[in-house]
């Protein structure tokens, strides 16, 4: 029987190969604006994976006022067609088509970078994600951005792209539509016929600017689901509208409003939210349109992308954050080799990255983002040596399962009977479980490539030298810490004993975040939805400093709906018992005066030290002393110091053996190192 997911699909005069696009997104990889070749190997990875479409850019920006809010391409500049045509012919070469997304950010951007001009939109309505205060346009305004958008379309269509979808979500072009962004008196305010003069002026002017054979389509809140927004039926009359004359070709079918971290969460769901919740109301477009449509939002497993295509909900199916994860899932369904696809885990670190750290990344794939350097693909190693890991957290299953499709002999050692180190942790939270995929993914992965995995070995130096190794990885990880205090430590509890089950809960809880980090408001919800009382204190100006974003918005909602209390600024600075219960005394950097506390717990946080006595233990007997050649691990060549002519084996630390970090660079350390072991 066929695959519905592999059949071909005919938009306008392009021949599509299968039914899976990669819809746009932003991975802020552009280079001074321009898709340089860190931005073309992303997306010629995925076209090398089989995709059918690869959808660039979460916009590309086509004016000055529009300033990148994070990292979006400059398409108001003739600099970038020759980029483009570097791109476009990469991903050509692999047999997929390639599109980008363009937009005028209207009131969804800042104005305190680049040119510093000032927002505009519509009307003068503060975005709350944004905060900037927009100027309403004027006439000039209008016509000079209407302009803008065709002469960026020609650019593109210059530059070799197989079409352009405008996106029309929260942007300036359906900012004038939505009464969410219009509050406007005059001709472009008002009746819906009105409000539509601006958008059908930028299609008519890219219709004209492109001719009538070139793809054209909208990615559409059909619906924006928000009390006083655009509504199922509104929005369908809209894009009947909007596609008269024959200015669109399709339609990428989105549902909700952008405009806060709450509603973006909503849009794009993260882990602990439902699959595919837009998906039936995909559907109901699909019916009521004859555009083509596109759609994706949190469908991450293939069997769900099949669904939607063999029921007819859409006609093309996006798995853009699985494919950050696994760039050849089509590749691997076409060879029959699903159960190998890397999940999606809904982690969220790669849009959260995009604003905390600048890039997309994703938290268990190292190569993503890093094509020029990082391989998706393992080569075989020239000999075959033996390898022995110590620890089945991230680095170690991730630094085995390398060297097993390096091709070596691998032993790997676990103390506890199970693997996942301090992911085990953070699934004890339910809404955080889909995490546990990070370590289910590699343990089939391992069985496969037939890793000896020993469990309940608590590895000593005897057990190692026994397997007599060429290459030693110590990847044992961490050990909690408490933050320091004045006194009373030992009264404390860390995060770990409450995540882990070792400590019941109190009734009334203080929790001192000092790392900022997953851990510690996790460990705070679970305290929360037990039925704890929960003061979280922090001495960070803001909560969960190092948690972004879009995951931040789950937490807020646990502490919201448990009337958790946030207190920031402040630092514990003792803890004493106090008649079967615990005194707390908080006091602050910013000047002598203390407050006090009487509670039930005391848990802390305060990330882990490295738990690296099998390392020092092994360290004399290597023949590199432990040492790293960090010139040649950042340019991906061999690490080749042979410091200790004794040495009989090459010995590493990873993860969190060196450092307090996260899963993202636990997993980088092992892949960097072992690719060219």
């Amino acid at each position: 029987m066929a695959d519905p997911l592999l059949e071909p699909f005919q938009l306008g005069h392009l021949t599509l190969r299968n039914r899976v696009f990669i819809s746009a997104h932003e991975p802020a990889y552009s280079e001074d604006g321009m898709p340089k070749d860190r931005y073309r190997l992303y997306h010629e990875e995925r076209a090398r994976g089989g995709v059918a479409l690869t959808m660039t850019a979460g916009s590309a920006v086509v004016a000055e006022d529009s300033p990148p809010a994070f990292g979006n391409l400059h398409a108001y500049d003739d600099v970038i067609v020759p980029w483009v045509q570097r791109l476009t012919d990469g991903v050509h070469e692999h047999g997929a088509a390639c599109m980008i997304q363009l937009t005028h950010l209207g009131r969804r951007s800042g104005w305190s970078h680049d040119d510093w001009l000032p927002v505009v939109a519509p009307s003068p309505l503060r975005e709350p994600a944004h905060r900037a205060h927009p100027k309403e346009a004027e006439d000039w305004d209008i016509e000079r951005i209407v302009g803008r958008y065709a002469d960026a379309a020609e650019r593109m269509k210059a530059g070799g792209m197989d079409g352009i979808e405008i996106q029309s979500y929260g942007h300036f072009f359906d900012q004038f539509y939505t009464p969410l962004g219009n509050r406007r008196k005059d001709d472009f305010g008002g009746a819906l016929e009105n409000r539509l003069r601006v958008p059908l002026m930028v299609l008519r002017a890219i219709r004209q600017r492109v001719g009538p054979d070139y793809i054209v389509g909208l990615r559409m809140a059909v619906d924006e689901a928000t009390p006083g927004g655009i509504d199922a039926d509104t929005g369908l009359e809209i894009l009947g509208r909007l596609a008269v004359d024959g200015l669109l070709d399709f339609v990428n079918v989105i549902r909700g409003v952008i405009g806060s971290d709450v509603e973006l969460s909503e849009v794009i769901p993260l882990h602990g939210m439902p699959a595919a919740p837009h998906l039936d109301f995909a559907g109901r477009v699909r019916s009521e349109t004859d555009l083509a449509v596109l759609h994706g939002a949190k469908i991450d497993e293939v069997s769900t992308a099949r669904h939607a295509i063999s029921e007819g909900l859409v006609d093309l199916v996006s798995m853009a954050r699985a494919h950050i994860a696994d760039p050849h899932i089509v590749v691997k369904i076409i060879e029959a080799r699903e159960e190998q696809i890397r999940p999606c885990v809904g982690a969220t670190y790669c849009l959260d990255g995009i604003y905390h750290a600048g890039e997309a990344l994703c938290v268990h794939n190292a190569a993503t983002g890093r094509e020029a350097t990082m391989p998706h693909v393992i080569p075989p190693a020239p000999t075959t040596r033996r390898v022995v890991v110590a620890g089945a957290g991230p680095a170690g299953l991730e630094a085995a399962r390398v060297a097993g499709e390096r091709g070596h002999t691998v032993t790997l050692l676990e103390a506890m009977p199970w693997a996942g180190g301090q992911v085990m942790l953070a699934v004890r939270n339910p809404r955080r479980r889909d995490l546990g995929g990070i370590i289910d993914w590699r343990v089939a992965e391992l069985k496969r490539l037939g890793v000896e995995v020993r469990y309940d070995v608590l590895a000593e130096p005897e057990d190692v030298l026994a397997l007599e190794p060429d290459v030693v990885i110590v990847a044992t990880g961490g050990l909690p810490q408490l933050p320091e205090m004045e006194a009373g430590a030992e009264h404390v509890v860390t995060v770990w004993d409450i995540l882990g089950g070792e400590v019941r809960p109190g009734d009334s809880v203080l929790l001192y975040d000092d790392d900022g980090t997953h851990s510690a408001l996790s460990a705070a919800e679970v305290l929360a939805r037990s039925g704890s009382k929960v003061e979280i204190v922090t001495p960070e100006r803001t909560l969960g400093i190092e948690v972004g974003g879009m995951n931040h918005v789950p937490y807020a909602r646990a502490f919201n709906e448990t009337e958790t209390t946030v207190t920031l600024n402040q630092r514990v600075k003792s803890v004493q018992p106090d008649d079967g219960r615990l005194r707390v005394d908080v006091g602050s950097d910013h000047s002598n005066h203390r407050t006090t506390r009487t509670v039930d717990q005391v848990v802390a946080d305060h990330g882990t030290r490295p738990n690296a006595d099998l390392y020092f233990d092994l360290k004399d007997g290597s023949s590199n002393l432990g040492e790293v050649d960090y010139d040649a691990l950042i340019n991906g060549r061999p690490q080749v110091i042979a410091n200790n002519p004794d040495g009989a084996y090459q010995l590493f630390r990873i993860g969190d053996a060196v450092a307090s970090r996260d899963i993202h660079a636990a997993i980088y350390d092992a892949l960097r190192l072992m690719k060219d072991v």
